[in-house]
């Protein structure tokens, strides 16, 4: 499939003022998270403890926020997310909670604990199914023999505890006891022993994940060099393969993309976590990619006509892989917004980078990429020529008639010194 063919935009002649909107994308960018403090660094590189809760109903956030509040942890984060339950709104939240002197372990038990005091008072000192594990629905189980097994009743009742536990895993949490009845294995007998024994709470712990202040320090650390590092390599390898004047003009695209999407990523308030580090490693890969399709082009018209101006080369090879261009980009596209719409709250800070930064990574190769790279030739490259004497800026010089100064032809040897030549 092909589209656009044989076009002939002059993308060069606008060079100058995309360059200036780059520029001012990239200057809100980096006001965006270095001064205006925007970045909502998340528990990997901060530090602290970060807790995934499912209610039984509707939670009330400032409710929740209160609670917190009253327990010293005034400063938590407190987001809904989840599907929505019986009453149409989100039935899950995370809370995320900074790290504290005296609780450098983190403070899970505690919001835990806080929250069992308002919404689980009524369980009379059972346990929760709702929380225990596998192995203690078993051993409860077995001592209460409800299906009145006989010898080893092991295996049978470890069937069922995983029955239970595979059923507590595919809805969230246990919101009554019928959600218990019909499961395969799960007798009338198991129901009963169940109730009198254990309790259903109000609330579900999905995940508990507690980063200490030096592993937080020391991802930042390492997620700041995996960026940095790749840009270089990135650089040198373009060196290598093409020459420096496209590793510039390559390397400036990747910055560009990096700063402006991560500019509008702080503005939208997405976490910034180690996902997002996976992130933006790709979309400079993606960027790099886009932007040697059309170097390589670039390179071959200038083996074709090695007389043509560098900026009519360039315009010449953007116009012959702009439908490529369009084509892969689009159809990535259509992907991307498949994940950021239906993905979920998880990997939607993902699918946002992917989106924005192939957006503006199809529109840097044009406009960035390629005008750097010509601007390195204007300033370094003919300079270079001019000193070593080689190169357009000499070789046609006094080959060409018109190009002397007043037409005149250049001096030649008489017909007998070349022979003896």
């Amino acid at each position: 499939m092909e589209f656009l063919r044989d076009t002939n935009f002059d993308f060069m002649k606008y060079r100058k003022f995309w360059i200036v909107v780059s520029l001012i994308l990239v200057g809100v960018g980096i006001f965006s998270v270095f001064f205006h403090g925007n970045l909502n660094i998340g528990v990997d590189f901060a530090g602290g403890t970060q807790i995934r809760l499912k209610f039984r109903d509707q939670p009330d956030i400032q409710r929740l926020r209160s609670i917190l509040a009253a327990q010293g942890m005034g400063d938590a984060s407190i987001q809904s997310s989840g599907e929505a339950g019986s009453s149409g709104a989100a039935d899950e939240v995370i809370i995320k909670t900074r790290l504290a002197k005296g609780r450098e372990e983190g403070s899970g038990a505690l919001v835990i604990s806080a929250l069992d005091r308002q919404f689980n008072t009524g369980l009379a000192g059972k346990p929760d199914l709702n929380r225990i594990g596998t192995e203690a629905v078993e051993a409860m189980l077995r001592q209460a023999n409800p299906d009145k097994v006989g010898g080893d009743n092991s295996a049978h009742y470890e069937a069922v505890a995983k029955t239970i536990l595979d059923k507590r895993k595919e809805v969230g949490l246990f919101r009554s006891w019928n959600d218990l009845s019909g499961l395969q294995g799960v007798s009338p007998a198991v129901l009963s022993a169940l109730q009198q024994r254990t309790s259903l709470g109000a609330f579900a712990v999905q995940a508990v994940e507690n980063v200490g202040p030096q592993v937080g320090s020391e991802l930042r650390r390492q997620g700041f060099w995996a960026v940095i590092l790749s840009l270089i390599g990135m650089l040198v390898y373009i060196w290598i393969r093409f020459e420096l004047r496209f590793g510039v003009g390559a390397i400036m695209a990747c910055i560009h993309d990096v700063l402006v999407t991560l500019g509008l990523y702080a503005l939208w308030g997405f976490e910034f976590n180690l996902t997002t580090i996976a992130a933006f490693l790709t979309l400079i890969g993606y960027s790099v990619n886009d932007t040697v399709v059309i170097f390589d082009r670039v390179r071959e018209n200038m083996r074709k006509n090695r007389r043509k101006p560098m900026i009519e080369t360039l315009n010449e090879s953007i116009n012959q892989t702009l439908s490529r261009t369009i084509l892969t980009g689009g159809s990535t596209l259509l992907a991307l917004l498949a994940l950021l719409i239906w993905g979920g709250d998880v990997i939607r800070g993902f699918a946002f980078v992917m989106f924005v930064g192939i957006l503006v990574g199809t529109y840097s190769s044009i406009y960035v990429a390629s005008p750097f790279t010509l601007l390195w030739e204007q300033y370094f490259g003919s300079r270079g020529n001019r000193i070593r004497g080689t190169g357009a800026a000499s070789a046609p010089a006094s080959s060409d008639p018109a190009r002397t100064g007043g037409g005149e032809t250049p001096a030649r040897r008489p017909p007998a010194a070349r022979r003896r030549a």
